[in-house]
């Protein structure tokens, strides 16, 4: 593979025996890396070249990971994963709110790193649209997703845009309308474990979209014990 055509991963990490360990392991699986010790050196990078995915600890000499996280999803829409040694649940759950894709606590098993990245990657990948694809448009309940821009717009015209994460779910609803999905189903085959609430989280950030209230919602359904349903008719453009 071309140096060009290998995902490029940017670590964001003061560490340096932990940002080599990364970097090491990365490259043995044919990815290309550059490493940040700051968080406004990695910003600074991003207007320069943005990169497929990046590897982020929140613990930063210079700002807290959650605010870099914060900042990234109001402009970026690549991969994103944090390494960190916080493993309180309040940051993980604040972490996935803020829209990482994964957030693996340290210290962590290097191939377990790896099968995480490839996660990451496989589903930003799988968005790519081909230049000779015709964009889908999804209308439903008065609302209007375009597929290839993650753009949504309300019964009312005001225009958002959904993160990556937020975009690739509700695809996989609308594509599904009507069915129930399970969490594995809409995780696209990573294990789930019983403290893994990442689907959990988004599916609340996504009925915040959709102006719905978690507790009543008509949109999005939870189905206990199964998983969730969308229950609208979409029609496809």
């Amino acid at each position: 593979m071309t140096d060009a055509k290998r995902p490029l991963i940017y670590i964001v990490e003061d560490d340096f025996r932990v940002a080599q360990l990364i970097e090491k392991t990365l490259l043995k699986f044919d990815f290309r890396c550059k490493v940040f010790s700051t968080g406004s050196d990695f910003l600074r990078q991003l207007r320069v070249q943005p990169p497929h995915i990046t590897i982020l600890d929140l613990g930063l000499p210079d700002m807290d990971g959650l605010q870099v996280v914060s900042q990234l999803r109001a402009s970026y829409g690549f991969g994103l994963l944090i390494v960190t040694a916080r493993a309180d649940t309040h940051d993980r759950v604040l972490g996935l709110e803020l829209g990482a894709d994964d957030y693996v606590t340290k210290p962590f098993e290097p191939r377990e790193l790896i099968a995480r990245v490839r996660s990451v990657y496989r589903r930003y990948q799988a968005n790519v649209v081909s230049p000779l694809a015709t964009p889908k448009i999804a209308r439903f309940a008065n609302w209007r997703f375009d597929l290839a821009t993650f753009s949504l717009v309300s019964p009312t015209g005001v225009e958002t845009t959904l993160s990556q994460a937020e975009g690739q779910l509700l695809t996989v609803l609308l594509e599904h309308a009507n069915q129930i999905l399970s969490r594995d189903q809409l995780l696209d085959g990573r294990d789930v474990c019983a403290l893994d609430r990442s689907i959990d989280l988004r599916i609340s950030r996504l009925r915040r979209r959709l102006d719905e209230d978690p507790q009543h919602a008509k949109l999005i359904k939870t189905v206990y014990g199964a998983g969730y349903l969308l229950a609208a008719t979409v029609d496809w453009q």
